[in-house]
């Protein structure tokens, strides 16, 4: 038998088969015992959870000698053996996770910002420049969220296969690619296979035939929930044996291996592995026979829910048991040799969890001598006779372990105690907490943005421009030209989704797009929302500038668990070291009927801060938030207006050049009675109130939002409602959405409450979704005469001689 590694494909003498094999047995033995000793440290107080990796070890081992630098992980937290095969975890690393160690050097995945054995790799430098992903050894970043790997996966498998479809895009990147032979590497334990994300990505990769090798982890349960209630025929692979390749037609190589069969794995991976990175055909590694030696995670027992005869098979056919035995039966090694090894492990990982609590202990008990010292002196001065019983406390704590929160509360407490004493040290303690407030928030509450050059908020404004012969055209066509400019000038763009491909988009935005630029960047997509945002994730990921295609607004929530829970966390989850630079594109607000005039800002508001929100109230304002975030390492949302394609607007002599900037408000109408605030379709109804309120005597300032996050950051319509004295929010979102977040960053971030001198007030749709037809609009989203009517009340209310009621 010769065993291929990730550097080369040559066989190997038989020493370096031993010497591989035994590689192999020290570096399981060393994972096993970081599991076993990782959980007692969080049942003994010094961690918060413990979610390990045991039981699957082989496999995994197997796995990583075919993963090569350039390659691309998509996983999840059981990954603890692959990820220190490939050179990219440590028990040391384990431990500084666990305990929840903030600083980066120590704990790269997230800087303690998830918990311990949710792994991700560095991408990006400090300065928001793309590292060499060639040079290294790639996991994007993990989620808790079941499955939730499986839409990103679909763009890091495809990405490969666009490189290698354009060899000059491929020669533009090589940071990214090497010809496009990169595998895209999923896991998932068989219980998430039930989750529908598994499925939609299975059946696009399957579709669109990308490298991707998909492992899944079967070891019976999913938590404490048996494979009988998790998968019809209690068996994942039964069930995808439709997507099989045969004559039939192009899908999967599906494969079932024993986890605890080393030959059987290595030889199934070293297979699954030519297929993917020479042929781009997927396959599907079903690792049965897998166990859970000390269940789940360390929130319970598997006591509780295992027979004794589940029990005793864990036991007999634990994976490293086996390995033992096999390598002892083939004469590979000597019971002593490996029973040396098992004994070194333990020490090894003894003094990893060693050195990774000093390390992290140390500036913490460094913190709190400094603040034992302020206390002293506190309370030499001033009889608090608390704070030698905190002292004595958070000694106590100390000499085990102890944490910011402990010694802060308490400085904070006493501060709050010193409001009527003026002593010279309650301004150092002042200092002190500030202090460490500020190094807090770095090391917690920071990047949720990219704030480095490559941010959109550093992309400069370029205006449209027009002349004497600019024509009006269907508002349509500039979308439909800007994007013919931008694929031409960023070979690297690319757009897909339902329609957009063959018929340009429905609403003929991307009208003979594919045509000019190919399928491999306008493609059309299946009805699969959550995979379509998936493939942008991954694109993005791989250096490629997608724009993933929701074609309407209200089915967004399809898709909508990737945006929040990848997307968004993305950049601070990793504390800056992976972003996905991704335009999502859909459109959105009034036309007609329940599904196709959803205005859910507020859903998205709340949902996806990390992304920027872009509202444009036409077309052209669209198509230069395309060009400024194309221009960008961010992500964001760009919301057409539905019923804006067929609207003349004057086509822009620097079509494809110009740029909209992010968080800056337009004033579309000058006033100085009140100041109205909208966004998006709503604007145009806005606009035609307030020429009927200047007909009745009232001065409305009228203001385009632009964007509502970053939200106006120059702080213009607090300076206009210091100019007007009154405020109105108008939008077609459920009553308490966009306009209650609106409000809140106008009256509390900009403080313009002090210049009011009315009640701000809001109008905003029905709390209900809107019924079919005009009327139906009508009677459920602001209109002209709803928004004059509010504003008359809100003047009268001000002046009633001067406006008597209307009703």
């Amino acid at each position: 038998m010769s065993i291929s590694t990730a550097k080369t494909k040559n066989k190997i003498s038989k020493d370096q088969f031993k010497e591989s094999i035994i590689s192999d047995y020290k570096l399981v033995c060393e994972v096993r015992e970081s599991g076993a000793q990782g959980r007692r440290d969080v049942l003994s107080g010094k961690g918060s959870f413990g979610i390990f990796g045991d039981g699957k070890e082989l496999a995994q081992v197997a796995l990583a000698k075919v993963f090569r630098n350039g390659d691309f992980r998509a996983g999840y937290y059981r990954d603890q053996t692959l990820m220190t095969a490939i050179g990219q975890y440590s028990p040391k690393q384990m431990f500084s996770a666990l305990y929840g160690d903030p600083e980066l050097d120590r704990e790269p995945s997230s800087g303690s910002r998830q918990m311990m054995n949710h792994f991700g790799t560095r991408f990006l430098n400090h300065d928001g420049s793309w590292r060499n992903l060639m040079e290294q050894k790639n996991s994007t970043s993990d989620m808790a969220c079941l499955a939730s790997q499986f839409p990103r996966l679909v763009g890091l498998a495809q990405a490969s296969k666009v490189y290698r479809d354009n060899p000059d895009l491929a020669k533009r990147n090589p940071g990214f690619t090497s010809g496009g032979n990169e595998i895209a590497f999923a896991t998932i334990g068989n219980s998430s296979c039930a989750e529908g994300h598994f499925w939609e990505a299975v059946n696009a990769i399957g579709v669109l035939q990308v490298p991707a090798i998909i492992s899944i982890w079967d070891d019976g349960y999913g938590i404490s929930v048996a494979n009988d209630l998790q998968m019809t025929k209690s068996d994942v692979s039964e069930v995808l044996s439709g997507f099989q390749n045969n004559e039939k037609g192009k899908g999967f190589e599906i494969v079932k291996v024993k986890g605890w069969d080393y030959p059987s794995l290595v030889t199934v991976y070293e297979n699954a592995e030519k297929l993917a990175r020479e042929n781009h055909i997927p396959s599907i590694i079903h690792v049965i026979e897998m166990t859970q030696p000390t269940g789940h995670s360390t929130s319970g027992s598997h006591e509780r829910y295992k027979s004794k005869e589940r029990l005793q098979f864990e036991q007999d056919f634990d994976c490293i048991k086996k390995f033992k035995e096999w390598m002892l039966e083939t004469g590979i090694a000597e019971i002593q040799e490996l029973e040396a090894i098992e004994t070194q492990a333990v020490e090894t990982v003894k003094q990893a969890k060693k050195d990774a609590w000093i390390e992290y202990q140390a500036p913490i008990k460094e913190e709190w001598k400094e603040l034992q010292a302020i206390f002293n002196a506190i309370s030499a001065q001033v009889n608090i006779p608390e704070i030698a019983e905190w002292i004595s406390d958070l000694n106590q704590s100390a000499m085990f372990g102890i944490f910011r929160r402990d010694y802060l509360s308490k400085a904070r407490n006493l501060l709050g105690m010193l409001t009527k004493s003026d002593i010279v040290e309650k301004t150092t303690l002042r200092k002190f907490i500030n202090r460490i407030n500020a190094e807090n928030h770095n090391r917690y509450n920071t990047k949720l943005y990219n704030e480095t050059k490559t941010s959109a908020l550093k992309v400069a404004e370029v205006k449209p421009t027009y002349d004497s012969n600019s024509e009006l055209v269907d508002a349509r066509i500039i979308l439909r030209d800007n994007f013919h400019h931008m694929f031409e000038a960023i070979p690297e763009a690319m757009i897909f989704g339902e329609d957009v491909g063959k018929i340009g988009g429905v609403n003929q935005g991307v009208e003979g797009l594919q045509l000019k630029f190919g399928e491999s960047r306008v493609a059309d997509t299946g009805i699969r929302e959550a995979t379509i945002i998936g493939q942008g994730i991954g694109l993005s990921l791989r250096g490629l500038k997608p724009i993933a295609e929701m074609q309407y607004l209200d089915y967004v929530i399809y898709g909508f668990q990737p945006m929040v829970d990848d997307i968004s966390s993305l950049f601070y989850r990793t504390h800056g070291g992976q972003l996905t630079p991704l335009i999502i594109r859909t459109r959105g607000h009034r036309l007609e009927g329940i599904w196709h005039s959803g205005s859910p800002m507020g859903m998205l508001l709340n949902g996806t801060r990390g992304m920027y929100l872009c509202v444009p109230r036409d077309m052209t304002r669209a198509a230069g938030f395309y060009n400024t975030l194309m221009q960008a390492n961010d992500p964001g949302m760009i919301i057409e207006c539905l019923n804006g394609y067929r609207i003349k607007e004057k086509l822009p002599n620097n079509i494809g050049e110009f740029r909209v900037p992010l968080g800056k408000v337009e004033i579309t109408k000058e006033g100085s009675d009140i100041t109205l605030v909208t966004y998006g379709s709503t604007w145009k109804v806005v606009m035609d109130a307030a020429e009927k309120l200047e007909r009745a005597g009232i001065s409305c300032e009228v203001i385009d939002t632009q964007t509502l996050v970053p939200f106006d950051l120059s702080h213009d319509i607090g300076e206009s409602v210091k100019k007007t004295n009154r405020l109105l929010v108008i939008d077609e979102d459920v009553p308490g959405g966009a306009s209650a977040y609106i409000l809140q960053q106008i009256i509390e971030d900009q403080n313009a409450y002090s210049f009011l001198d009315s009640e701000p007030q809001t109008l905003a749709a029905k709390e209900h979704r809107p019924p079919y037809g005009k009327d139906g609009d009508y009677f459920t989203k602001p209109s002209a005469e709803d928004i004059f009517e509010k504003v008359y009340a809100m003047m009268h209310e001000s002046n009633p001689e001067k406006f008597p009621p209307l009703y």
